[in-house]
């Protein structure tokens, strides 16, 4: 019976097996291969060319690398600090109004992200509706906070919050009330709680969340166009201006599969952590 779920569940996976092959496998294999292509040639037969993955350190690529993992790194704790709170209301407190909430948190996901964008750009700007307003009633004004590292940052959180929210309030709806009443019954402070109870068996969603927003924003490229006016240039912004105004193709990929790997292998060990079983609800 076990052989037979066993091979029932192969058959069901194999067509999603073959649209990840078709539509995630297949372009990274094209563009692993253009990576090591010598610049302006574009056959599969030539020799293997490694200089572009030279030039990445040569002509400081490194740094917008650099930029974006700790950029993607800062507005992933800032998000951790930020939604635990909102996602233990959501998973303990809140009942009824969580539905609310979380149809509102959705219905951001509805419009584009660079017009939320935008949008922030008219209140932040000098003379925008913060400041212009302030300066009209008060007479005080204020310089803008655009074109810089926070603003980009800040930019990541709220555009990402959604996704270390979900997962994080599904992680904590994982942990019993049981156990966290009976810790405050044998005398255990709510910092013990938190740190010995709540987020040990919140990990899954801890990780998910954490790995959803990080590899999110470290891809990001409108944050840092839109907000930041290019103050600080994102590896995502690199390799666009490669693909399209450089027209080098390789360098472009290189340093795609650059931030593939890099990301990828904190996707893998990440998610070696997770017990996928226990968020899905599959463990008796």
């Amino acid at each position: 019976m076990e052989r037979t779920d066993r091979k029932l569940g192969l058959l069901s996976a194999l067509p999603l097996t073959a649209v990840l092959l078709l539509a995630f496998v297949a372009p990274m294999v094209v563009v692993a291969i253009f990576s090591v292509m010598p610049q302006k040639v574009f056959s599969l037969t030539h020799t293997p060319d490694f200089s572009a993955y030279a030039v990445f350190f040569d002509q400081g690529y490194y740094r917008s690398l650099l930029w974006s993992l700790g950029m993607a790194l800062a507005s992933t704790a800032i998000l951790l600090v930020i939604c635990w709170p909102l996602a233990y209301g959501m998973a303990k407190v809140f009942g009824r109004f969580t539905l609310v909430l979380t149809i509102a948190v959705v219905m951001s996901l509805f419009v584009s992200e660079n017009i939320r964008l935008f949008g922030w750009v008219l209140t932040l700007m000098k003379g925008g509706l913060i400041e212009g307003h302030l300066r009209a009633w008060t007479g005080i004004s204020f310089d803008s906070p655009l074109y810089g590292v926070p603003v980009i940052v800040f930019g990541l959180v709220y555009v990402y919050l959604p996704f270390m929210l979900f997962p994080l309030a599904q992680g904590i709806a994982m942990v019993p009330d049981d156990t966290r009443q009976a810790a405050a019954d044998l005398g255990a402070t709510r910092w013990q709680i938190l740190t010995k109870i709540d987020i040990p068996l919140a990990a899954p969603g801890i990780v998910v969340g954490s790995l959803l927003s990080f590899v999110l924003a470290a891809g990001a490229l409108a944050e840092s166009k839109i907000l930041g006016g290019q103050a600080v240039i994102a590896i995502a912004d690199d390799i666009e201006t490669a693909f399209t105004f450089g027209q080098n193709w390789p360098l472009g990929s290189a340093l795609s599969m650059i931030l593939i790997v890099i990301i990828g292998a904190l996707a893998l060990f990440g998610v070696s952590r997770v017990d996928l079983d226990a968020i899905m609800g599959r463990k008796r």
